[in-house]
């Protein structure tokens, strides 16, 4: 099969294009590097021609919730409407487990943004919904930390490895579009206060965790909110195994 791969430079996209590759099928890379826009449209038609399936593991840095709508809203639309003119049969989403919620994290305004756009297209569908990636916790902690000290919310979590989340993705692409939501989860649940810990400690780094709700994070994902319902397939990379392997 033919499957390009939109997010190709990031790390889920690599990911997710090497195991494709490994499967014998062929991959197209949509990034800026490859000279494909998504923002603008600029290239996606000559990059989707021929092309079975699409996968789209994008991601912005951005942290405003207005720009962050704005990024995959439009990235969005014009990589469906590119897929309905190219005739490609099924568009693959990675989305967040726990988006049903009504967070206020601005992350999640997009990819519901994401979802609705692509749940109400004519391309045939599947949205995988991951949890959150094992450096989630100190790349949380990162946002604050000033002088040694930094901030992070006492959330709790089923991190889930980055490869396995390329392997689904590569998986349900080459599979029939289910025009449904899979989720999956790492196999353990784990607090992110104590991942960001044991995470710094694993690299050598000093500092010091202040626990608290006042932060990007509040009380409204708190609980279970990010945690997967019994559903979802487990995965079988450990935070564990991630730490032991330098937690890179």
């Amino acid at each position: 099969m033919r499957i390009a791969v939109a997010g190709a430079t990031g790390r889920i996209g690599q990911l997710t294009m090497s195991a494709l590759q490994g499967a014998g099928h062929q991959t197209v890379p949509i990034s800026r590097r490859a000279g494909v826009d998504l923002y603008t449209g600029d290239g996606l038609p000559g990059a989707l021609r021929g092309a079975d399936a699409v996968v789209d593991a994008t991601n912005t840095p951005s942290a405003d919730r207005a720009r962050i709508v704005d990024f995959f809203g439009t990235a969005t639309r014009n990589l469906l409407a590119a897929e309905a003119a190219e005739g490609v049969r099924h568009h693959v989403l990675l989305s967040i487990v726990g988006l049903d919620h009504d967070t206020r994290a601005p992350h999640y305004a997009g990819k519901r943004e994401q979802e609705r756009l692509v749940t109400s297209s004519s391309v045939p569908w599947s949205i995988v919904r991951a949890t959150q990636f094992h450096d989630f916790a100190a790349m949380v902690a990162g946002w604050t930390e000033h002088d040694g000290i930094a901030t992070i919310a006492p959330l709790l979590v089923q991190p889930i490895a980055l490869a396995d989340v390329a392997g689904v993705l590569a998986e349900v692409a080459v599979g029939a579009p289910v025009n449904g939501i899979l989720n999956i989860a790492g196999p353990e649940t784990q607090d992110l206060v104590d991942m960001a810990r044991r995470t710094f400690a694993a690299r050598g780094q000093d500092i010091t965790l202040v626990p608290t709700w006042r932060g990007v994070f509040g009380p409204d994902m708190a609980g279970e909110v990010l945690l997967p319902d019994e559903t979802a397939r487990l995965t079988s990379g450990t935070f564990s195994a991630w730490l032991a392997d330098g937690a890179r």
